[in-house]
């Protein structure tokens, strides 16, 4: 799939909180930036590409003020399924995701990903004229998205007051580490602090190990998912009220909201779930297992069907006679039993093997994959997750698609991250600014 195109048959960094105070920058327009250090002469035409958008947001503008990395995945989230969205970034301090990690011919692979969708402008809330600015985009704008520390838009006279006053119908998402509220509300936070503090961290690794974080941003984008949520039920709010509202996220509640019934096991039975591993408390056999040529595979049985189906195929069927056999628990209690017998089966076969037979026998496996096995498979390659998008800068690029397929309105990825400040001067043409007020801008620092 190119850039520009539909999707077919529909379709770990510091976290918000912990943004510095000082800010971005704003709207598609309909002529080419024209400012030769950030404009590619073979930029994609974004204010056409966004006025044909393709998806049921399209009509809905979302100003993206925030960093790393829960707020602007949400924003690019609303952006693949149409959404209009313009990534406002400071002029001197562009947003970190564009050098964080791997890049190619110094262009941030990340960015790429992360700011698909999106034209850029940069604009320096701080100063008269980017506040200034920043409110007549507000103006036309549904949706706003912010991760600066408590307060910080509120001293550049750009809180909910003044937004509000400019658009009643605006819908503002805080997105921040700990919420707007509270005693931790103006502490420096990210993801990784999420992940800790929610009882993630304490549940994960070995039980004789020390708590485990993941080594990508889990809380960044399970919040990134619920902002986008969140934001569309704020809209769906302003539909019946017509006013709209704030959306106040707290990094470190999404993540605990995912990790289950823990807080209710506690408070009803004192109960702490302990580390297992990759065992589970409630079933076995559920673990990785190594096979004959040096492959992890991933078994799980989480239905009593499937448990019985695993020991028959693996040659143990005398282990369903055991009253312990009968439920989860007593399977999860006598793990090492189920362990071994697995485990043995599969070391004796090549992984090819083993998945065949699961297969046959109608019960649950996978092969543990690397990046390198995601890309080749065939199954992601039938629903098209990771798509092809032409960038002007790298030429083709293959990253992951939408999120979900819809058969009448589907989204598509109409080009990949944006060179910082690229759109700047179209943006602020479009949203009515003449020649010398922008030049009066970039000459106050505002751009």
């Amino acid at each position: 799939m190119s850039a520009a195109t539909t999707r077919p048959d529909a379709r770990s960094g510091p976290t918000p909180g912990a943004t510095p105070d000082a800010a971005p920058d704003a709207r598609p327009g309909t002529a080419p930036d024209t400012t030769p250090s950030t404009t590619p002469s073979t930029a994609p035409d974004t204010a056409t590409a966004t006025a044909t958008a393709p998806g049921p947001l399209r009509g809905l503008r979302v100003l993206d003020l925030a960093t790393l990395f829960a707020g602007p995945l949400a924003a690019t989230l609303l952006g693949d399924f149409g959404a209009e969205v313009i990534k406002v970034e400071h002029p001197d301090r562009p947003d970190p995701s564009r050098g964080h990690g791997p890049a190619k011919d110094g262009v941030g692979l990340w960015w790429k990903l992360l700011g698909r969708n999106k034209r850029t402008m940069t604009l320096d809330l701080s100063t008269p004229g980017g506040r200034d600015t920043l409110l007549r985009l507000a103006a036309t704008a549904d949706v706003v998205v912010e991760n600066f520390r408590p307060g910080t838009l509120e001293k550049w006279g750009l809180g909910w007051a003044e937004l509000s006053a400019a658009n009643p119908r605006l819908v503002l998402a805080r997105v921040t580490a700990f919420g707007q509220v509270g005693p931790y509300a103006r502490r420096p936070g990210f993801g990784t602090l999420a992940e800790a503090m929610s009882g993630f961290a304490a549940i994960t690794g070995e039980p004789d190990g020390p708590p485990t974080l993941p080594p990508f941003g889990l809380a960044d984008s399970i919040a990134a998912l619920t902002c986008a949520y969140a934001v569309m039920t704020a809209l769906a709010g302003r539909d019946r009220t017509g006013q709209g509202q704030v959306v106040d996220l707290a990094i470190i509640e999404p993540i605990l909201t995912v990790l289950g019934p823990q807080p209710l096991w506690y408070d009803q039975l004192g109960y702490v779930q302990p580390r297992t591993g990759n065992r589970s408390a409630n079933n076995a056999p559920r673990n990785t297992y190594r096979s004959a040529d040096g492959r992890w595979l991933a078994v799980s049985a989480s239905a009593q069907s499937i448990a019985e189906r695993v020991v028959r195929l693996v040659g143990r069927p005398e282990l369903i006679a055991e009253p312990w056999f009968a439920t989860g628990s007593g399977r999860a209690a006598h793990a090492h039993v189920v362990d071994e017998a697995v485990g043995s089966w599969i070391a004796r076969h090549k992984a090819e093997e083993v998945t065949a037979a699961f297969e046959e026998a109608q019960a649950a496996v996978a092969q543990v994959y690397d990046v390198r096995d995601v890309m080749a498979d065939p199954q992601f390659a039938a629903l098209d997750t990771l798509t092809e998008v032409e960038d002007p800068e790298l030429g083709p690029l293959r990253m992951q698609n939408v999120l979900f397929r819809l058969s009448g309105t589907p989204g598509g990825i109409r080009w990949a991250g944006r060179p910082h400040g690229a759109d700047t001067h179209a943006v602020l043409a479009e949203l009515g600014l003449s020649e010398a007020e922008i030049t009066a801008l970039r000459g106050e620092g505002a751009l």
